[in-house]
């Protein structure tokens, strides 16, 4: 199927062919007849990637204070990589789409096969967006009306938080589309409305929906004009609706208002806030955040939780259906707002056209009303021969197409003498660009298509942690050789599914990625300590930072918890070091004071007598090595800094290694299960101690959820 993305790095944008998404639980397939390009957000999405990087840099002056702090702790290699492969990333255009219902998820209660809809999908023939991002169109309604539900919804959460009674006075700032349609909701709401702008084609359009207006250009007083139009009130509320960075919005709107006005700012403006202008008149200012409540919430949006109506009466998907009453019933005017169509295979030539007219509002883009092929569920990205897989080689599918994937997965695996056969992602974006520019043969947006492909003999698994699992059982079952990223499993009834069908097996090859066992200078230690005898006291701090509760990480059905999803990292590498097994464990957890459980000391006893203590600290500085190992034995101490720097303590000829940039084994890891597959070797890492990792990580995860 046909998509539009852009590139941040190049400010490119593109129709690519793309797989069609793969419908799953709580989603739905839609069919797209029409999108609507919202012109303020898409215009400086592309000007933003045709800046070059100084420009950016100045555009987000707080990601340079991460950058720098991550060139401090990682090196300016690994730094640079990183940028570079998120600026590289496509990113999907478009979040006002509206169609026809041609799939739906298990769980999808409200909708089925051949409803009409509006959601947030992007501008591509077919989306799958979650039930709560949808909204039947009315019988009577346009698709080409509906279109603008989105965005018309954007303006309505504006107006609804700056709370309009009828007879008050608003201005609005800035009439683009989102202006104009704010224009109209709140004559809807019985308020006499000003509109601000300087383009006389917006300005002659908010007098037809019956606003008073003034060009911009004429308010150098803007208090004084606003005081002719209120009766010398000043005016109840100002929703600010431009895009840009000067703070002159801000004060302007200040001034307009009366005492105890309400400012609330839907677009985007500089915040350099004077006192001021707030403090005589009392004034209210809030910045609006999207459709409304629900919005970037994944509880709602993508597990379907609804909001109770009788303490959130206007959630983001209520807002979609207020204002597709207001289409029905013509309290709201949309054609008048398209300024261009364009069908969707001409877009790369209407996005140039309409983005540099000034007099762009609406831009209409149409689609070519078709069924699916089979052939769009997956898509050839390189051209060449579908071979079988040799005895001696690997053909390697990879599931998962995120962030790690493409920065240290997939750059390394490359460099194997492998063949990449086809690569999954949810969207068939990121594993359609990933499939190019790795040179893989097919990009799928269902798994299977990976792991029951006779063609296939190695199936890496990067994708979040509640789906390893369930990948590494089928891929197993279906005789694959297995990588799978950390975690293994995220509960006991997963890991004992895993261990059954291992057992079961004949030869079952699994390896997972705990690449830091692989890393260049813990073979170095592992070197130093060979001729070292008897038990051995290891420390492992890191310093892990802090993320949020709400991440997906920090979800115990998803990401399973920080400890299951990093903390494994460390028992296994001290687990590799001692190289003995773990008879006996301990925490202690920061439980009072922290509810996500990712503040924890970790100890534990090896078989031959060696201890070990991993602190797994998330309440810690930046500024302090992210992970630093120490190891005492014999009167000497070895210590490392983030895989990057070694010093010996006591060492007879060895004093310190420093390596040019961090290096945490991924390549070497890669390496290893590679090579042993060609080989026909052994697994790197022993089925045995994957499994005794995986056990007591959920051991020890299990102690932190029940700690009182």
């Amino acid at each position: 199927m046909k998509q539009i993305l852009q590139n941040l790095k190049t400010g490119k944008t593109q129709l690519v062919d793309v797989p069609v998404p793969k419908v799953s639980q709580g989603l739905i397939l839609i069919r797209t007849e029409v999108s609507l390009v919202s012109l303020g957000t898409e215009k400086m999405l592309i000007e933003f990637g045709k800046a070059n990087l100084i420009n950016k840099a100045r555009q987000q002056p707080d990601k340079v204070k991460q950058v720098i702090q991550k060139i401090k702790t990682d090196g300016l290699v690994q730094t640079t990589k990183t940028i570079q492969a998120k600026l590289d990333a496509p990113l999907p255009l478009g979040y006002c789409n509206a169609g026809v219902v041609v799939a739906v998820g298990s769980g999808v209660k409200y909708y089925q096969i051949g409803d009409r809809v509006v959601s947030n999908g992007h501008h591509a023939e077919f989306v799958v967006v979650p039930e709560k991002l949808c909204a039947i169109i009315p019988n009577q309604v346009k698709f080409d009306q509906a279109v603008f539900t989105v965005i018309s919804s954007i303006a309505l959460q504006g107006i609804r938080l700056a709370k309009p009674t009828i007879g008050e006075s608003f201005v609005v700032i800035g009439l683009g589309v989102i202006g104009l349609l704010t224009v109209q909701i709140l004559k809807a709401n019985g308020c006499n409305v000003i509109g601000v702008d300087l383009d006389k084609r917006k300005l002659e359009l908010a007098m037809s929906y019956g606003a008073e207006v003034i060009h911009a250009g004429d308010i150098s007083d803007p208090a004084k004009l606003i005081l002719a139009y209120t009766k010398g009130r000043g005016a109840d509320g100002v929703l600010i609706t431009v895009a840009t960075i000067s703070n002159d919005p801000i004060h302007n709107a200040a001034q307009m208002c009366r005492k105890r006005g309400r400012i609330i700012l839907v677009g985007v403006t500089g915040l350099d806030l004077k006192r001021s202008d707030f403090y005589e008149k009392e004034l209210s200012f809030q910045v609006s955040c999207s459709y409304g409540p629900g919005r970037y919430d994944s509880s709602y949006e993508q597990e379907g939780n609804d909001y109770p109506l009788g303490f959130v009466r206007w959630t983001e998907q209520r807002n979609f259906e207020a204002i597709l009453e207001l289409l029905d019933n013509r309290s709201l005017n949309v054609e008048r707002l398209i300024s261009h169509r364009y069908q969707i295979n001409d877009i790369e030539k209407g996005y140039a056209e309409a983005l540099g007219d000034k007099a762009s509002l609406g831009i209409i883009i149409g689609y070519n009303n078709k069924q699916i092929s089979e052939d769009e569920r997956s898509i050839i990205v390189t051209p060449g021969r579908d071979s079988k897989p040799a005895n001696d080689r690997a053909v390697v599918g990879v599931i998962g197409a995120g962030n790690f994937t493409s920065q240290f997965i997939l750059p390394n695996l490359a460099k194997t003498s492998v063949e990449l056969h086809s690569i999954a992602s949810k969207s068939g974006v990121s594993s359609t660009h990933l499939g190019k520019k790795f040179k893989f043969r097919y990009s799928v947006t269902d798994p299977n298509e990976i792991i029951k492909n006779p063609n296939i003999n190695t199936v890496f698994i990067t994708t979040r942690h509640n789906t390893h699992a369930l990948f590494v059982t089928e891929a197993l079952l279906n005789n694959k050789n297995v990588f799978v990223e950390k975690p293994l499993a995220i509960t006991n009834s997963e890991f004992d599914s895993i261990e059954s069908v291992i057992q079961s097996a004949e030869n079952p090859f699994l390896m997972i990625g705990y690449n830091r066992r692989f890393a260049p200078i813990i073979k170095k230690m592992i070197q130093l300590l060979k001729n070292e005898p008897g038990p051995k006291s290891v420390i492992m701090t890191v310093n892990a930072g802090f993320i949020p509760s709400d991440h997906w990480v920090q979800d115990n059905a998803i990401g399973g918890g920080r400890i299951i999803g990093e903390a494994c990292h460390f028992i296994d590498l001290l687990r590799y070091i001692i190289g003995a097994n773990i008879v006996n464990y301990s925490t202690n957890y920061l439980s009072e004071q922290h509810l996500m459980s990712d503040i924890v000391t970790i100890n534990l006893k090896f078989q031959d007598g060696s201890i070990g203590c991993i602190h797994y600290f998330a309440n810690g500085h930046k500024s302090f090595p992210k992970e630093r190992l120490e190891i005492y034995c014999n009167g000497k101490i070895l210590q490392c800094n983030n895989f990057k720097q070694l010093y010996g303590f006591g060492w007879p000829g060895f004093n310190k290694q420093r390596l040019l940039s961090q290096d945490k084994g991924h390549k070497n890891c890669i390496n290893a299960f590679i090579s042993a597959i060609n080989l026909n070797n052994d697994p790197p890492i022993p089925i045995n101690e994957i499994l005794e990792i995986a056990k007591v990580t959920l051991e020890i995860a299990k102690i932190g959820r029940t700690s009182p």
